[in-house]
């Protein structure tokens, strides 16, 4: 396993820091506080990518809520790109029937995991149902998606940190940085 102080020589440069990381995930929980007024709100997370933005961002929204986890594939290992097919590997723990549900996602890339996503759950009957993004890379879009909360958009770089991941490694970083094409060129 690699040490922190390896894993930030593997970036090339930041992208987001951790300080405009966190005024931007304040910013998106007022707005949804603002949005959902008095009403109480589930926020499904999407595993593992955006676990510390669901962790930032649900201390930062001033309602009632409750969370649940979801966990769904699209890459194999160790890879950049999306196989385009998805899989449930985790599902919900509770019933998201008549609750007002925010998709809290780390990254919207291709949309079609997200796209297979938003209909699984809308199949739940859910009274509405919203997406949150921390960064949302629209050049490799393929699917049609509307995203409610954007944090970041971002170019068509391939980042880590801030819980995103390359082989399982990076998320810790506390800041969004492109990784060296050569870490994961010479991986294959």
């Amino acid at each position: 396993m690699k040490a922190v102080s390896d894993l930030r020589a593997d970036i090339g440069e930041i992208l987001l820091t951790e300080s405009q990381i966190q005024a931007r995930v304040a910013e998106l929980g007022a707005q949804v506080s603002i949005d959902y007024g008095g009403r109480s709100l589930t926020l499904v997370s999407v595993l593992k990518g955006s676990l510390p933005f669901m962790a930032d961002l649900m201390r930062s929204i001033d309602r009632p809520l409750r969370i649940d986890l979801m966990e769904v594939s699209s890459y194999g290992g160790a890879t950049t790109e999306s196989s385009g097919l998805v899989r449930i590997l985790k599902d919900l723990s509770s019933s998201i029937e008549g609750e007002d549900v925010l998709i809290v996602e780390d990254i919207i890339d291709t949309g079609l995991t997200l796209n297979y996503l938003v209909r699984y759950l809308r199949g739940k009957k859910p009274a509405s149902l919203r997406i949150c993004t921390l960064l949302d890379k629209p050049a490799r879009r393929l699917v049609e998606i509307d995203v409610d909360y954007i944090g970041f958009t971002i170019p068509d770089q391939f980042v880590v940190g801030y819980g995103l991941d390359y082989g399982e490694l990076y998320r810790n970083l506390r800041f969004v940085g492109v990784l060296r094409p050569e870490v994961y060129s010479s991986a294959g």
